[in-house]
C-alpha cells in the first residue's frame, strides 16, 4: 500500500468565514474558493506529489490552536483541499471512483496546519 502526504502550513478558510463572505458579496465566496484551491495546488507541486491511479483513503489531521472552533466548521476546508489536489493532477477526480473514504482527526497544537495522507487501497 502506497501513501503520499501533503502538508499545509495553514488551515484553509472555515465554513463560517466562507458563509459570511458569501453573505457580504456574491463574488467573495468564489474568490475564497479560487485562492484556497490555488494554495493547495501549489503546495502539491512544491512537495512533489505524484499522480495516483488507484482509489485512495484520505486522512486529514487538523492541527488547531483554538479549541473553540467546531470540528465540522474546520473540516469544511477539505473541499478546497480536494479541489487543489485534483487540480494538481494527483487525483483524476474527487468522486467515488477515486475516493474510498475520509477520516478527520483534530489535534490541539501551538501552530495550525493540516496533514493530508492519501493512502492507496
Amino acid at each position: 500500500m502506497k501513501k503520499q502526504t501533503l502538508i499545509l502550513d495553514k488551515i484553509p478558510t472555515s465554513l463560517n468565514k466562507y458563509i459570511n463572505a458569501e453573505r457580504t458579496n456574491k463574488f467573495m465566496g468564489a474568490s475564497i474558493k479560487k485562492k484556497e484551491t490555488e494554495y493547495v495546488y501549489w503546495m502539491c507541486k512544491e512537495q512533489g506529489l505524484k499522480p495516483i491511479k488507484k482509489k485512495v483513503q484520505v486522512d486529514f489531521y487538523w492541527y488547531v490552536v483554538n479549541k473553540r472552533k467546531d470540528p465540522d466548521n474546520i473540516s469544511f476546508a477539505k473541499k478546497f483541499c480536494m479541489d487543489g489536489i485534483v487540480k494538481a493532477g494527483v487525483l483524476k477526480n474527487d468522486g467515488m471512483k477515486e475516493i474510498e473514504g475520509f477520516s478527520d482527526h483534530f489535534i490541539h497544537d501551538t501552530q495550525e496546519q493540516v496533514i493530508i495522507d492519501l493512502v492507496e487501497v
